[in-house]
Order: structure tokens, then sequence, then C-alpha cells
């Protein structure tokens, strides 16, 4: 099983993060723990060590993914570990279109799922199509994207990083490398969630902040998009990117570019933790993703089978963290199974 960081609340440069350690309880239910060594109250774990024995239930996931996007593959591998354990069929669709993320949570709906969990990286989009689950009994939970707007719009809870403050987080990490001018690459437009990363960046950092929207689906243009804007502005002196596959995408338009700035990103991956390890990117926010997919398919469990809810109404959340060169050791093994 994954740690969880539980020393306190979490600072990171100044800034102060809610705890996420309200998690170990559901850690300690899903492995049917306690503090006394059995089996937690509520567990309905056959034993030690097996899967749940309650009824079959189906779980669906609809995110704002686009094509290749791996930071998604480390959320279903989260959300996939919990299904087998909690006896739970589940099912994933994305797409990077609100309307379509609608559409596919209507399918979801109209196939009877007994919990739905979503993202509300655009939320007008899906906001009819969320309450139409919770009007038909279907509990939802949302991760990654609009913890803000979670409780409005009825959720059980929300898993996921408070945006805002991870980027005042890079913003005052980038003032202690005394950098003065920032890029902060948006991969898709519309996103409210990297537009808040953006605007937290630009609200910590002392220096000047400028967005450049690229096409996070065509890494060829993006990276032109990124070379070209690094030719044109020589004091650009710090690229931020908002996603494990922009950054190294932006790596390769620094170095067409002739360009000496320092790059940090949002979230993690294999390629970022090389890329960490060779100095390419400096510094990289962790998020979490297994825990965020882990967490919503149990929770969604969790209160099927015992009524349980966590976080009080409050975003649960699961990180902003900032990991370096020095904390690739730790984080290879993980990578390599697919969990961070």
């Amino acid at each position: 099983m994954m740690g969880v960081r539980t020393a306190g609340p979490l600072t990171v440069r100044g800034v102060a993060v809610r705890s996420a350690a309200a998690l170990l309880t559901t850690f300690a239910l899903a492995t049917g723990c306690s503090a006394s060594g059995g089996q937690g109250a509520g567990s309905t774990a056959s034993g030690p060590g097996k899967g749940a024995t309650t009824p079959r239930m189906t779980i669906g996931m609809v995110s704002h993914s686009g094509d290749g996007d791996t930071f998604w593959d480390i959320v279903q591998n989260g959300a996939e570990q919990a299904a087998a354990k909690d006896n739970v069929k589940f099912l994933y669709a994305h797409d990077k279109e609100g309307a379509q993320q609608a559409a596919l949570i209507q399918s979801y709906i109209d196939q009877k799922v007994d919990g739905l969990i979503v993202t509300l990286a655009k939320p007008q989009a899906v906001k009819a199509a969320v309450r139409k689950a919770e009007a038909q009994g279907i509990p939802v939970i949302t991760i990654n994207s609009g913890g803000e707007l979670s409780r409005a719009y009825g959720a059980l809870t929300h898993i996921g990083q408070d945006e805002s403050v991870a980027g005042r987080a890079v913003g005052e990490e980038l003032n202690h490398r005394h950098r003065k001018r920032a890029l902060c690459v948006v991969h898709e437009q519309g996103n409210v969630s990297l537009e808040d990363r953006c605007a937290g960046v630009r609200k910590a950092f002392h220096g000047r902040v400028e967005n450049l929207d690229v096409d996070g689906t065509n890494a060829p243009a993006s990276q032109s998009s990124v070379e070209a804007k690094l030719q044109s502005d020589k004091d650009i002196d710090a690229i931020v990117t908002l996603g494990a596959p922009m950054a190294a995408i932006s790596v390769k338009a620094k170095e067409e570019a002739g360009s000496s700035a320092q790059l940090a990103t949002f979230d993690l991956n294999s390629a970022v933790v090389k890329l960490l390890k060779a100095k390419d990117v400096t510094f990289a926010v962790d998020q979490q993703p297994y825990l965020q997919g882990y967490e919503a398919v149990d929770l969604l469990w969790l209160h099927k089978a015992n009524a349980d809810v966590l976080g009080g109404g409050r975003p649960v959340l699961t990180g902003p963290a900032l990991v370096t060169e020095k904390d690739v050791p730790k984080l290879t093994a993980y990578t390599g199974r697919g969990t961070r």
C-alpha cells in the first residue's frame, strides 16, 4: 500500500495546505485493519488480505483527458486496483470536449451504474448531466478538476489538489530560484483547473507570467509554439508546463530554441522522473493521481456498503507536493509500476 504523508499540515515554501491525514481512515477501512490490528469497523471483507464480499457494483468514470495523456493512465491504475479489491466493475471513458463528456455521463446513467466519478474541467458543460445522475439516485464523486464547484453540484466529495494553492506553491518556488520571467504553457484551452494553476503562479510570483495556449493533443505543433515563443523572447527564464507530457515536449522546444530557461511542471510520470534525474526539469508538482482514482472508487464503495462520506463537504486534498532530483530514487520504483 502506498504511503500517505500525514506529519501535520503540508507546507510548500510557506504555502499551507490542509492535511490529508483523514485519508488514513479510508485506507484502514479499505484494507480491513484497525488500530487494534483486527478488521476495521464496517468491514465486509471475507478475511485478511481478501477482497470484499459485498454485492457486485458498477462504477463509471468520465474524465476530460485527451488521447495519450499518461496522467490518466495512473488515475485508472488506482481506480482499477480499488475496484479489484472492492468487487467493483470499473468503466472508464474520456473526451477533451465538454459536450462529449456530458454525453458519456449520460451513457453511464443509461447503463444504471451504481456510482459515477467525473471531472469538472469544463463544469458548465457537464453540470446538467451530473445533476441528472444525482436526481436518479446515482452518487457522484468529483476528482482532479473543479473542486470549488463539487459541493454546489451535489457531489459527495471532491478528491484532488487545490489548483490555486498548487500554482502559488510553484510561484514561491520560482521566487526561491530567482526567476524573473515565466511562461505558463496551457495545453487545453477552457480547462478551469489549468487556468487556476497559471493564476496561482501569477499571484505568488514576484516576476512576470505570460500564458501560452497550445494544443496538447498535437505534440509537434505544441513544440513549435513553445520554441517560437522562446526564440522571440530571450528574457523568459522559467517555463511552467501544466502536465507531464507537455514537460517532455517543452524540453525539446527549449533545446531547439537555445534557451537557458529553467523548466518546472505539474504532475509526474516516468518520463518526468527521468527528466528530473537529468536536471532537464528542475521540480515537479505531485498531486498523486493514483490516489485520486483509488480513493474515488473506494469511497463510492464505502458509501454503498457503509453510508460513509469523507471530507465533511470539503475537498479531500491529495497535493500539492514539490519534488526534485533528490526525490528520484524513491519515485523510480513507483513510476515503474504505474502508481506515480
